[in-house]
């Protein structure tokens, strides 16, 4: 039996994640106190009581998923022992390499921070825009972004699953981009609720900003292989680990691809770590028949208890 921990990543807060855990494992409490020492305010707050409107600030939802997930692995490995594998979605990839040991809890929520705010500042408010596109005809996909481009930017930004593509860039070519791909079969396309268009071409200031704040940190080498979200590759080393946070920034989270090639080394035991369960959703899409175990909230731990988990 192979083990993999997914890390969620921005879309699954909600305001009140993680405050479960705090109140009943002193070893994730911990963990919320390391991350308001380490950036110097209350995230813990955030995290338990919000308000939504806070939360939802991208330098703020950042380190706050952060948290949580990094919360719930200290729980979890305690229980289960160590995973084979680890994966994260787009931010959820810094969670996943504070648990492969490659980066410092610390380091993790200050890069976070700065990656989120590098991010909403690289396009003003209302120049760009993300939308999900639902059971699209996969030989569709190129023909409606290379139509719905007219000289502005859409591209792919999340491969979720075989029925899921989110899609970004400037405000009018994805909407364009939605009523194409509703002509040409999609059965939804469903704009999303985000403060700036992730994971395309725009977001490349973001990408140069971060080019320091990565290099000047630590990357050692993982303890536990990650496949990562710009190449969905495996990866070992830390060089290649910091490379591809800097990759993923203006690039599609290939996130399909990656649960594929865990699923093809032998994982067959699935654990979403952190807030929500966006993760446990995909991976039912991608991989019918797989369940994946939403660890999050301290009934969660408990429910493991209960089905008399073992250690690994």
């Amino acid at each position: 039996m192979k083990t993999a921990f997914l890390f969620p990543g921005q879309g699954s807060q909600f305001a009140g994640m993680g405050r479960s855990l705090a109140e009943n494992f002193p070893a994730a409490l911990l963990r919320f106190e390391e991350a308001d020492d380490a950036l110097g305010f209350a995230l813990s707050t955030l995290c338990f009581e919000g308000p939504e409107a806070d939360l939802k600030l991208t330098e703020n939802t950042q380190p706050a998923l952060l948290a949580v997930s990094v919360a719930a692995w200290t729980v979890l490995v305690s229980e289960v022992g160590a995973p084979d594998y680890a994966a994260g979605h787009s931010l959820g990839e810094y969670s996943a390499l504070v648990a492969t040991g490659s980066l410092e809890f610390a380091d993790a929520l200050r890069l976070v921070r700065k990656r989120g705010r590098f991010m909403q500042e690289a396009v003003p408010p209302g120049v760009g825009a993300m939308a999900a596109l639902l059971k699209l005809p996969h030989d569709a996909l190129e023909g409606v972004l290379k139509e719905a481009a007219q000289g502005e930017v859409v591209t792919a930004a999340n491969l979720n699953s075989p029925d899921q593509v989110v899609i970004a860039g400037d405000k009018a070519a994805v909407e364009r981009a939605m009523e194409l791909a509703k002509a040409a079969g999609a059965k939804r396309a469903v704009a999303l609720p985000v403060s700036a268009p992730f994971h395309c071409p725009l977001m490349e200031p973001a990408q140069q900003r971060m080019r320091a704040e990565l290099d000047a940190t630590r990357f050692a080498d993982l303890a536990v292989p990650l496949v990562n979200n710009w190449a969905a590759a495996e990866v070992r080393l830390g060089v290649e680990a910091r490379e591809g946070l800097y990759n993923q920034i203006p690039n599609p989270v290939r996130w399909s691809a990656s649960m594929q090639l865990l699923a093809a080394a032998g994982v067959d035991r699935w654990f979403e770590v952190g807030a929500g369960t966006v993760l446990s959703g995909l991976l039912r899409g991608i991989l019918p028949g797989t369940q994946c175990q939403a660890v999050g909230e301290a009934k969660d731990i408990e429910r493991l208890r209960s089905a008399g988990s073992q250690p690994l």
